[in-house]
């Protein structure tokens, strides 16, 4: 299973055994919707909810940090999972959060893992069968986690490499945001970007219905912003979790993916002692 899969193999593979659907939805905290309270209204037939902020260190002030391998490992087994699945995530944006779901998994090792492409809207679109409500609990599972740090990036790593320069910082938030020319969504953020950094907002991987561009365009502008697949690359943007969509587009363009700053903007910017570029 390849890191992006389509409607139409999802349609044929549903409800085969040990394929595990989850709707992966986070809406922006200027976006007046809930994930959940969308879910129970329409999603993929079987869909179980994969909730980003629960799914998540809950002893940090930062949004939705990721958690220590042992309360992913009990989340996941909650949520039927566990190491031979098969692990399709989407949301209802299209593609915005659904990658989170996607590194998560492959963070914690496993990697029959993918993102539906065009998510929930594209499905839709395609007059596929919806379903609601909660649903019945799944049975548990059996989840054993291989931690895999290399894919993780830490506020001190980031500081080290703005003074090194040793790996290429990519920031998955609109350019307005990037350059400093527009507010923060989140109250009290600092505007501009990491020192360094470059600018690829994960929509210009995206086609107009939330659907990866061809490989071949997704590559020339991972490119354009540096990427060459040898000097190492961290994903970033306002809270880990499109920086999560610049990693899976390194994959989809045949380069390794890297690592992502987990606390990305929200951490850097509510910080006052982290250096900050703006234009």
């Amino acid at each position: 299973m390849g890191p992006l899969v389509t409607t139409e193999w999802l349609a044929a593979n549903l409800g085969t055994p040990g394929l595990v659907v989850f709707d992966a939805t986070k809406y922006l905290p200027n976006e007046p919707k809930d994930g959940h309270a969308e879910y129970l209204r329409s999603h993929i037939p079987g869909a179980r909810f994969f909730d980003i902020d629960l799914v998540a260190d809950t002893d940090t002030d930062l949004p939705h940090m990721v958690p220590t391998p042992g309360r992913f490992a009990k989340l996941m087994s909650e949520l039927g999972v566990s190491n031979d699945s098969r692990i399709v995530f989407y949301d209802q944006k299209g593609l915005a959060s659904a990658a989170r779901g996607w590194w998560l998994m492959s963070l914690f090792g496993h990697d029959e893992t993918a993102v539906l492409d065009g998510g929930l809207p594209k499905w839709i679109a395609e007059h596929r069968p919806i379903g609601d409500g909660q649903g019945a609990a799944p049975p548990p599972g059996s989840f054993v986690p291989d931690f895999r740090a290399k894919q993780l990036r830490g506020i001190g790593d980031i500081l080290r490499n703005v003074l090194t320069r040793h790996e290429l910082v990519l920031d998955a938030r609109a350019a307005g945001r990037f350059t400093g020319s527009v507010p923060e969504p989140r109250a009290g953020m600092r505007s501009g970007h990491i020192p360094g950094s470059a600018s690829v907002p994960y929509t210009d991987l995206l086609n107009a219905d939330g659907t990866f561009r061809p490989a071949g365009e997704v590559r020339a502008r991972l490119e354009a912003a540096g990427v060459d697949g040898k000097k190492p690359v961290v994903t970033s943007c306002g809270s880990g979790v499109t920086a999560c969509i610049l990693t899976l587009g390194l994959r989809v363009a045949g380069f390794p993916e890297g690592a992502v700053y987990d606390g990305s903007w929200t951490e850097w910017g509510g910080r006052p002692d982290t250096p900050i570029e703006v234009g």
